[in-house]
């Protein structure tokens, strides 16, 4: 008899090879471009970045709050775990003639000093990290006393977290101990994950109108070749022995999860929780 035993650090990086590839595929900077760009400078805004700040954004991918962080003349450390990503957004902000440092970076495990930054943020980021609460005590340790730590999340209430729900029976099991994505957005889990380790945190929701997609069946074929996650659903139900029927309720659920978000002509409201607070 024999038994395979995988080592902790082993299956961890498994796993974070498995999130570079994911968000790698389709076309994730295309996306950003076409249904998210106005998150970035709301977070910017929120988190009160001027001139002079140092500034950390995990999981930046390419450089949506960023960049705009960027532009307001603070010192700017975009990090992710997607090297394709920060390449797309180092040429994004080349193109707009403004210098950022752009780091290959695990959110659970960052390589950065402690107390290093005075801005740590995160917009749509830090969320899809598996293990919330590492996630949470790395941002924690690398912003300074006083500093501020600015996150803006998809609730789960909202499109995108009712997209996530809607996956979920077609998805593979998640990995042992991590959280879904989509807590980041409810404001009671954000609390419970930084504790005493901040104070004066607020929460605000807000809004994007979403206006590319004339059709459910526009959005989900749209999904289905562009965004990461979406794409590895559909690998995965590609994959099974009922691949056939399976595929089929799949597409059911993303056109009904979109025609139940339509506000009319294909406009829809996806919905994101703000969170600022003060590192105690």
């Amino acid at each position: 008899m024999s038994s395979t035993v995988t080592d902790p650090q082993t299956a961890d990086a498994a796993l974070k090879a498995k999130h570079r590839a994911m968000w790698a595929s389709g076309d994730y900077p295309q996306l950003v471009v076409d249904v998210i760009t106005p998150l970035g400078e709301a977070l910017v805004e929120a988190a009160g970045i001027a001139a002079g700040h140092r500034v950390l954004d995990i999981a930046a991918g390419t450089g949506n709050a960023a960049i705009p962080a960027a532009r307001r003349g603070a010192e700017v450390v975009a990090s992710d775990l997607t090297p394709e990503l920060l390449e797309a957004g180092r040429a994004i902000a080349d193109r707009a003639g403004l210098t950022l440092d752009w780091q290959v970076a695990d959110a659970e495990a960052l390589p950065f000093p402690d107390a290093a930054f005075d801005v740590v943020m995160s917009s749509v980021g830090i969320m899809f990290a598996p293990h919330h609460a590492t996630a949470a005590a790395e941002a924690l340790r690398v912003c300074r006393p006083g500093g501020t730590i600015a996150l803006l999340n998809w609730t789960p209430t909202g499109f995108v977290g009712q997209l996530f729900a809607a996956m979920k029976p077609f998805a593979p099991p998640p990995p042992p101990g991590a959280s879904p994505g989509p807590l980041w957005g409810d404001e009671a889990h954000v609390r419970e994950l930084f504790g005493d380790g901040v104070t004066g945190l607020t929460a605000t929701t807000g809004t994007v109108r979403v206006t590319s997609f004339s059709t459910p069946s526009a959005f989900r074929e749209y999904f289905a070749t562009m965004y990461g996650p979406t794409i590895g659903v559909y690998r995965y139900v590609a994959s099974q022995p009922d691949a056939e029927e399976r595929l089929a309720e799949l597409d059911a659920a993303l056109d009904g999860l979109a025609a139940r978000f339509d506000t009319g002509g294909g406009a829809m409201e996806w919905e994101y929780l703000i969170v600022t607070a003060r590192r105690a």
